[in-house]
């Protein structure tokens, strides 16, 4: 699998989806957006991306943290606390 995970400074949602990465013993490239230009660059790839952090796989869009848990889940990854 083919993932990227674009993220931002600060933010406690990216450090759990890396954090799902793990768990799920996935590797990833991270791609910090954290300058004007790659601001502008995500925003012109991905415009429907509101959130971080934003998950591609295999150049699929995924979504955020909760979409790619969900995936992870629904494809037996990760299994699901209850």
């Amino acid at each position: 699998m083919d993932i990227t995970i674009y993220t931002i400074h600060g933010c406690k949602y990216c450090t759990q989806v890396k954090e799902l990465m793990v768990r799920a013993d996935l590797q990833y490239n991270e791609t910090l957006v954290d300058t004007l230009e790659l601001k502008e660059e995500f925003t012109s790839k991905y415009p429907d991306a509101t959130t971080f952090p934003f998950v591609v796989i295999d150049g699929e869009p995924i979504g955020g943290l909760v979409e790619t848990a969900k995936m992870f889940v629904v494809k037996g990854l990760v299994s699901s606390r209850k």
